[in-house]
């Protein structure tokens, strides 16, 4: 009987434990998708984590038209006095593509400060002031569209090639709608740009054509529409710029705000005037399919407590610690905090934060969904004193902030007791020298003088070591870049060659 309990035990065990083991665990929820634009290309992004909420043929290149008037504004906000005088030039005036037009009848020699050229250029598309702010800022337009270029490649735009500043047809003239949410995102986060962009009228001054003055009004359909009934009505809507030529179709970039979020939608060739609605569309799957969670409230056991923080080969105090409050990952709206994937990287590089020691990178199902970088408040104070050598990345041909000393806090490095052992001017030390001490100290300075050879040759070697693991970390973050955008190297490599080639002709 004793037995057969035993075995009747052993199968309940067993039975129980099969069943434990065939209930699914609960999985992270899917990435929403279900929507889509019909133009041909399209994007919304978040704004404070930089997430692609969706994308349909977001890496594609095409003509942008007037949106590019986008990029144009942030050069000229970061590079110019707004009110400063632009003098329009005969060339900015009639040296425009044939049937362009000329809103508000500029003329050659009409004087407008660069702020006023700002609102005529993003409220009516001006092609005339686009390209007076151009050579006001640039020295000429040519000038100009470099900086253009090198603005969008800081912004890490790999799929744009801008020819001139008002987004008039030119073959060598692409980019992607994921270029433009980018650029877009910069341009949103500036207050100047997003104060103008955003209103709805301006009052011009006197112009030769319009000696009263002029009221000005925005051409964006969803940032004036008061109708509720209007198909075009979007209460959230508050930002954005409009574009159309003949090659790029209709393109649109809109910029809107709901509950604390911020996103940007940009389309793409839409030939059906359908930009207007895939615009709703996106911004209205971007805020009811996905929320943001604050990165701060969440990772707590880096800045809270008393256990000691060890990022890399370094230890901090959690007291010492902090990170931006407001940085967000985007998630799926029935997703948790916890299903998102973690990575702390610890090799910064150069284009940190003041007193980085670490970044805290976020994915779900191996999509970048936000950032933050943790400060040490005590790195930082180094840093601002000179008193640092350079971190990880920082060597190999980058040089630290002048006066750079070991750190302070490093075993064998405490100024404080070096200081102990330094002679002051004019004291004994210095003036009652033997000349049997002179010669220990000559010989002494020999012996140094080839140790200090045989440590040159070490440090040499040391950094051509260094130089080569930053290369090969350049090569691994870019490979890392292409695969977050969809890109293959080879495809990277045919645009980078024919990037290269429209300089040339340039």
């Amino acid at each position: 009987m004793r037995g057969m309990r035993k075995t009747a035990a052993g199968l309940v065990l067993s039975l129980a434990l099969a069943l434990w083991l065939t209930v699914p665990a609960f999985a992270r929820p899917d990435w929403p998708s279900d929507t889509g634009v019909q133009s041909e290309a399209g994007i919304v992004m978040d704004v404070d984590s930089g997430t692609v909420l969706f994308g349909q043929n977001i890496h594609e290149q095409k003509a942008p038209a007037s949106i590019v008037k986008i990029l144009t504004a942030l050069v000229v906000i970061e590079n110019a006095d707004l009110d400063g005088t632009v003098t329009f030039s005969h060339d900015a005036v009639y040296n425009v593509e044939d049937g362009s037009g000329n809103k508000n009848a500029i003329e050659e020699g009409d004087r407008l400060s660069v702020r006023d050229c700002l609102y005529l250029m993003l409220l009516r598309s001006s092609n005339q002031a686009a390209n007076a702010l151009a050579e006001h800022v640039g020295g000429s337009r040519g000038g100009f569209v470099e900086m253009m270029n090198a603005k969008a490649d800081e912004l890490g735009c790999m799929e744009s090639h801008f020819a001139n500043p008002s987004g008039l047809n030119d073959d060598t003239q692409l980019t992607s709608v994921y270029d433009m949410a980018l650029i877009s995102r910069a341009a949103y986060r500036n207050p100047t740009l997003l104060e103008i962009s955003s209103s709805t009228s301006y009052r011009l001054p006197a112009t030769i054509n319009n000696p009263d003055g002029v009221t000005i009004s925005a051409e964006h359909k969803l940032l004036i529409t008061e109708d509720e009934s209007s198909e075009n009505y979007y209460p959230d809507a508050v930002a954005g710029k409009t574009g159309y030529t003949s090659i790029a179709g209709q393109t649109l970039v809109t910029y809107a705000e709901r509950d604390g979020r911020r996103l940007i939608s940009v389309t793409m060739r839409s030939t059906e005037a359908t930009h207007y609605q895939d615009a709703i569309a996106l911004l209205d799957f971007g805020f009811l399919r996905f929320k943001n969670v604050r990165i701060a409230e969440n990772e707590t056991e880096y800045t809270a407590g008393e256990e000691p923080v060890t990022l890399g080969t370094e230890t901090f105090s959690p007291s010492d610690l902090s990170m931006d409050e407001e940085a967000v990952i985007t998630l799926p709206a029935d997703a948790a905090f916890s299903d998102a994937e973690k990575t702390v990287e610890t090799d910064l590089g150069t284009d940190r934060p003041a007193g980085a020691v670490a970044l805290l990178a976020y994915t779900y199902n191996e999509r970048k969904i936000g950032q933050v970088y943790l400060i040490s408040a005590s790195r930082a104070a180094a840093e601002a004193a000179g008193s640092l050598p350079p971190t990880a990345g920082e060597t190999a041909g980058e040089s630290a902030p002048e006066g750079g000393a070991a750190d302070p806090g490093a075993a064998g490095s405490d100024p404080a007791a070096d200081d102990e052992f330094l002679p002051e001017a004019g004291s004994d030390q210095v003036t009652g020298v033997s000349l049997s001490a002179k010669s220990a100290v000559l010989a002494g300075a020999a012996v140094a003088a080839v140790a200090l050879a045989a440590v040159g040759v070490i440090f040499l070697k040391k950094k051509q070591e260094e130089e080569r693991r930053r290369l090969e970390e350049r090569r691994r973050k870019r490979r890392q870049r292409l695969e977050e955008i969809g890109c293959s190297e080879e495809e990277f490599e045919r645009l980078l060659r024919a990037r290269t080639g429209q300089k040339k002709e340039r």
